[in-house]
């Protein structure tokens, strides 16, 4: 029975994520993305000291129990796009509920850039609590840096303790409420335009 919950769930999953990320590596997406984290508070000031940067206009996130998520989005070296990236995520653990999301991640320096390029990246996976609605304003981070959240993509706002190991992430949430406390690692796969 468990099996069979967890193919029904992956299948939901698979079918949402599918529809939230089709046009995401978009290059007038990615741009129109990387102008509200350029608006928005401390993100802003990366743009000039990193190397490079992945962003992903939205990454969609669901789960009960099992959750997923997932998304796609452009990657620049210095401010030239050089590729494009997925985002995937499963998580188990006690989870509920769906949310948009968008992420920007900077890259220190060469090294971070190229292990972000080399093929297939992960993040470790960190323990996380996050309660975010569209009305709030919450953090959360998969590299120990905090990513900050907002209520809205007009009103976005970001902060973070700065780069660990070579890299630091923002997100503005574009709506949706999630509940969670599991363990996950978010996995990006690269392709070079």
């Amino acid at each position: 029975m468990k099996r069979l919950f967890a193919v029904l769930m992956s299948l939901a999953l698979s079918s949402m994520f599918g529809s939230l990320a089709l046009a995401d590596d978009d290059p007038a997406e990615c741009a129109a993305t990387l102008k509200l984290f350029q608006d928005a508070g401390e993100s802003a000031g990366f743009f000039k000291k990193s190397y490079g940067y992945a962003v992903f206009p939205t990454i969609g996130k669901a789960g009960l129990g099992i959750g997923g998520a997932h998304g796609s989005g452009c990657v620049y070296e210095k401010g030239k796009q050089v590729g494009t990236a997925k985002m995937n995520q499963v998580s188990f653990g006690w989870q509920a509920g769906a949310q948009g999301y968008s992420l920007l991640v900077f890259f220190e320096d060469d090294r971070a850039f190229k292990e972000f390029t080399s093929g297939n990246f992960e993040f470790g996976a960190k323990a996380s609590a996050v309660a975010i609605t569209a009305g709030a304003s919450a953090g959360a981070g998969t590299t120990g840096t905090s990513a900050g959240a907002s209520g809205g993509k007009k009103d976005a706002t970001t902060k973070t303790a700065g780069y660990e190991k070579g890299i630091a992430s923002f997100s503005i949430i574009k709506g949706g409420l999630m509940y969670e406390a599991a363990l996950a690692g978010a996995k990006f796969k690269y392709d070079p335009l």
